[in-house]
């Protein structure tokens, strides 16, 4: 879309009575247009209402304080902690206090939290938690039971329309507030472009794990929403930390099987293929150490060729029954994890950086709020503590919806008329979207470096002048955000480690912020005026 036709539609959307339009159908998109009730609401979502999204694959469950000697102030401790140096104190400590209230709301939908014999919640154990306090249901399926009884809430709630087979598309400014936004329709048999006014847009688009060849997440995180966010000129924050997984099934699928953190809480082990345990000697915890120093660990044994296995077998008698989706993906694979010990390797799972928010979720632009795993609230610093992603979601959904409440509260029509367009095609960009994920996993992945960044860089530029249709542009935009943050970021912090800077540095004990025209300043001088280097060239055109 040219910038006249933005301007334009821009104008034409902002003389229409927009309303609210939550882009994102998963589990901060729902909680969301939930806690907005009864102000008139429409969900965006790609996939048809009800599938796809990365809160349906979460296994492990929701981090809260609500067991006995437990409390709020430990577990934003135990988060600042994880995150390495950088976690926002007063985020962390505003999202363990209200963790209790989200709970019980979940309850009052009717997520079935695991129980014991007494019939009090269930709390278990993931790696640098203090203390238990990890609701789960039915061991390894909480993210699909919590999304099915948010599902059935919002079917049941006449206040939201949801819109799916639609893709977002760019922001509609007008005198730089959000006026609109543009969609694209999912169907390539008949392609569409529609524009659809709006007061405020709330993107809970999910997380970018889609740019890696090798991720647990599935096929829409591709990190569309900070693309959309960074064109409009929001400010993208500690884009360079993406949490990489340390036991993904090595099975050659995409996305990638996940073997949830609750497995090493209950007493799982990490073995090499001699059958000895590694992480003993790497940190005090072992397998229960940061997911950081696991990732590094498994990364190491799985390219040194010393294998790295997840030994399933001190409970094999009770796997299928606690952790029912692990034990599936095994056999599904061939696998049969009571008598083998299960094939590992790292895989992209979560994006610590996103959109740059405020405690209600405001953006830097003005009408455009963020939540979820899209979003940067400071909550995770450089390495997200295990479960506290649903947790942050539900928060920071509520806090949203609050906030966009009182900029709405006089508002009662419904979302505006909206305009449709045909639109060509789309190209067929799959093997360029090759390149791109097998590059990031190269060469901005568990472990980077200053050359290996540049290549990067170099890559992504050469895609972008290879006229790429929307979807690869979103990746590539995101992707430069992410690798212009490492580039610049000159130490090792949580999940992002440079082998050439291996050591924290104090003076970077910092969150980084970026705009797109940032990123593209760092990219410019990391790879010189010969941005398509002939190897990239040649692997182009191959």
């Amino acid at each position: 879309m040219s910038d006249a036709e933005m301007r334009r539609l821009g104008t034409r959307a902002g003389d229409t009575d927009g309303g609210i339009v939550v882009v994102g159908a998963g589990l901060a998109g729902l909680f969301t247009a939930l806690k907005l009730a009864p102000l008139p609401v429409t969900v965006v979502s790609g996939a048809p209402f009800g599938e796809g999204g990365s809160s349906f694959w979460a296994q492990a469950g929701i981090a809260a304080a609500v067991g006995e000697g437990d409390s709020p102030e430990a577990h934003a401790a135990d988060t600042v902690d994880a995150g390495a140096g950088i976690v926002e104190k007063s985020i962390a400590e505003l999202m363990a206090r209200e963790a209790r209230a989200r709970v019980e709301e979940l309850l009052e939908y009717g997520v079935p939290f695991d129980r014991d014999l007494e019939g009090k919640l269930a709390l278990g154990q993931e790696a640098a938690h203090t203390s238990r306090r990890i609701l789960h249901v039915k061991g390894d399926t909480a993210g699909k039971a919590i999304m099915e009884a948010l599902i059935d809430a919002v079917r049941k709630t006449p206040s939201i329309t949801v819109m799916d087979g639609w893709n977002a598309g760019d922001l509609l400014l007008s005198d730089g507030r959000v006026a609109g936004i543009a969609l694209h329709s999912a169907d390539q048999d008949r392609p569409k472009r529609r524009i659809l006014p709006a007061r405020a847009v709330v993107l809970a688009t999910g997380g970018a794990g889609q740019l890696y060849a090798v991720t647990t997440n599935p096929a829409p995180a591709r990190g569309e929403g900070v693309a959309i966010a960074a064109r409009a000129g929001a400010v993208i924050a500690d884009a360079e930390f993406v949490q990489f997984h340390p036991t993904a099934l090595d099975i050659g699928a995409d996305p990638a099987p996940l073997a949830t953190e609750a497995l090493r809480g209950e007493g799982a082990h990490l073995i090499d293929k001699t059958g000895k345990r590694f992480m003993r000697g790497i940190h005090p915890d072992a397998e229960l150490a940061p997911r950081d120093i696991v990732s590094r660990a498994v990364h190491r044994q799985v390219v040194s060729g010393a294998g790295a296995y997840l030994d399933l077998r001190p409970f094999a008698d009770t796997l299928a029954l606690r952790f029912p989706t692990v034990h599936a993906s095994c056999l599904a694979a061939g696998i049969d994890p009571a008598v083998e010990p299960v094939p590992i390797a790292p895989a992209a799972h979560y994006h610590m950086g996103g959109v740059l928010t405020d405690a209600d979720g405001r953006s830097s632009v003005d009408g455009l709020w963020a939540c979820g795993e899209v979003a940067s609230t400071g909550a995770h610093g450089a390495n997200r503590l295990a479960s506290n992603s649903l947790l942050e979601a539900v928060v920071f959904g509520a806090r949203v919806a609050e906030d966009v409440s009182a900029t709405m509260q006089n508002f009662r029509g419904d979302a505006g008329k909206a305009f449709d367009y045909d639109e060509p095609p789309a190209k067929d960009d799959t093997r360029r979207i090759r390149l791109l994920r097998q590059t990031m996993a190269a060469k901005a992945g568990v472990v980077r470096d200053e050359e290996s960044l540049r290549e990067a860089l170099s890559v992504i530029a050469a895609l972008e002048q290879s006229r790429p249709d929307r979807p690869l542009k979103n990746m590539l935009t995101t992707a430069k955000m992410i690798t212009a943050a490492a580039f610049a970021r000159h130490e090792s912090r949580g999940a992002h480690f440079r082998s050439d800077y291996p050591e924290a540095n104090p003076a970077m004990a910092r969150r980084s912020f970026l705009t797109l025209d940032e990123a593209d300043a760092i990219a410019r001088e990391a790879i010189g005026a010969d941005e398509a280097r002939s190897g990239v060239v040649t692997a182009l055109h191959a």
